[in-house]
């Protein structure tokens, strides 16, 4: 068992209301059994997000679509464990689906992990993903600095040019300035 399918199993234990059921998601190798989970009525959330999570992992598109919910949910970890498997699953859609997550503005209090996840995909839309949402961000009172930072760091790993004038901007905030200078000397 891999490290981060330890962690989801030792998180979701807790949640589990019934532990054959649990052990019987942790323990299975079946892919369609798996995908039932994600299909049938009245499965809890957290057998829903072990399914998913294990069928992403194992490159099994069925998961995309609640892998994709998981990423936008309140609870940070069940983002973190979505991102993880979404950037194992090599779905093409992924990419798509991260940046309409990351440059929505209803939803910016949970666009921390799919700014990372777009970084880490360095797909065609991240660039211009994270400078929009970056944009938004740059009001000095915008509560959500650290989305902010996110997207400073990730334009900064991704050296993309197209960046410099959000960058530069984002060196008028004092919580950006080191990230921004840091992000701005890497572009070519």
């Amino acid at each position: 068992m891999d490290e981060e399918l330890r962690s989801l199993a030792g998180r979701v234990r807790g949640e589990a209301d019934d532990p054959v059921a649990y052990e019987r998601l942790l323990a299975t190798e079946d892919l369609d059994e798996l995908a039932r989970v994600l299909t049938e009525t009245e499965r809890p959330l957290w057998a829903r997000e072990m399914a998913a999570f294990r069928l992403g992992c194992a490159g099994d598109r069925r998961a995309f679509e609640t892998l994709v919910l998981l990423l936008n949910h309140r609870d940070p970890q069940r983002c973190v464990t979505a991102a993880y498997a979404l950037a194992r699953l090599r779905d093409p859609r992924t990419a798509r689906a991260a940046a309409a997550l990351a440059t929505n503005s209803l939803r910016t209090a949970y666009a921390l992990h799919p700014v990372r996840l777009l970084t880490e995909l360095r797909a065609p839309e991240t660039v211009p993903a994270l400078i929009t949402t970056l944009r938004g961000l740059l009001a000095p009172t915008n509560p959500h600095w650290r989305v902010a930072l996110a997207c400073v760091e990730g334009l900064g790993q991704l050296r993309d040019a197209r960046a410099r004038p959000v960058l530069e901007a984002a060196l008028d905030h004092p919580r950006l300035v080191a990230a921004a200078s840091a992000a701005l000397s890497r572009l070519a």
